[in-house]
């Protein structure tokens, strides 16, 4: 059966690894011609060498405004348009907000937050040119904040809220804006969180069903049904979608949990200050950073 993606043009942030690659594959799949963009141009002409359909790969930080404004004009003259963004590009930091390196704290908050708005500023012009849909990627946590996330809960509740504001600003032109929720999914951010033993074990902790990983395949396959659907929410895994109705109640709930779950690890919660960005997405962040910010386009494309 053809897809309502084929032929058309999709852009995804953070490409190069996990969701963004899933995603990029499920939508190629469906026909549609993908622009890459992300930090690690060597994983992302691996990426755009297994698609399908044609392919561009641009190295760029989304965190960078001038940068992604200059990706947006060489996407658009690459394809001739845009038709879906989707805004994946996400790193992540576990511990306490006492003692951590408040560097690493705010790169969560200016990759997550910062750069999501980059990268629907940058490309709403094509996007009102087409009448497209922007799929901004959350999560769980921006729902229910955890202990010991607070930059990525904070982050992820300020795209949701980012999202739902751009929404009503920019539906008059055509534009559909979507926000898509995920709870753990198994992917290299999830596993470098799991990497520190005891945020594997306050996860565990958690009540089922949030304390699961889940697999990538279905949650992406969701991702993509809501991207042809233009939906303005989108529940990678189904059971979230009954947070919704209760998330008032929860920020509570959730309070009176952790003072039980901070008491019971409080002796071990010392050895954790300055840690980084976890998984090899984080890795991939702190050596961008550290060799300077990237300006120049990459791009290898597939016909």
């Amino acid at each position: 059966m053809s897809s309502v993606l084929e032929g058309r043009v999709a852009v995804v942030t953070g490409a190069a690894r996990g969701v963004g690659e899933l995603l990029a594959r499920k939508l190629s799949a469906r026909g549609a011609r993908l622009a890459l963009v992300g930090l690690e141009p060597d994983e992302l002409r691996r990426v755009a060498g297994a698609l399908r359909t044609e392919a561009a790969h641009w190295h760029a930080d989304v965190t960078d405004p001038e940068a992604m404004g200059r990706v947006a004009g060489e996407v658009a003259d690459r394809f001739g348009r845009v038709d879906v963004v989707v805004a994946n590009a996400g790193v992540a930091a576990g511990g306490p907000l006492e003692g951590c390196d408040f560097a690493v704290w705010r790169r969560v908050v200016e990759v997550n937050l910062v750069g999501s708005a980059a990268t629907g500023r940058a490309f709403l012009p094509a996007l009102a040119a087409s009448r497209g849909y922007l799929l901004q990627i959350a999560s769980l946590a921006a729902i229910a904040s955890a202990p010991m996330m607070s930059a990525y809960c904070a982050s992820k509740a300020g795209v949701e809220a980012y999202a739902h504001s751009l929404r009503a600003e920019v539906g008059h032109r055509g534009i559909g804006v979507g926000v898509g929720y995920l709870s753990w999914t198994d992917t290299d951010m999830v596993r470098g969180v799991d990497e520190i033993g005891l945020m594997r074990e306050m996860r565990q902790r958690l009540p089922w069903p949030a304390n699961r990983t889940y697999p990538p395949g279905p949650a992406v396959e969701r991702l993509v049904a809501g991207i042809e659907r233009r939906s303005a929410h989108v529940y990678a895994q189904g059971w979230l979608r009954g947070t919704q109705p209760v998330r008032g109640l929860l920020p509570g709930l959730l309070a009176l949990g952790a003072r039980r779950e901070m008491r019971h690890f409080g002796d071990r919660l010392a050895g954790m200050d300055g840690r980084g960005l976890v998984g090899a997405g984080g890795a991939a962040d702190e050596k961008a950073r550290t060799q300077g910010s990237p300006t120049q386009r990459s791009h290898t494309q597939r016909h």
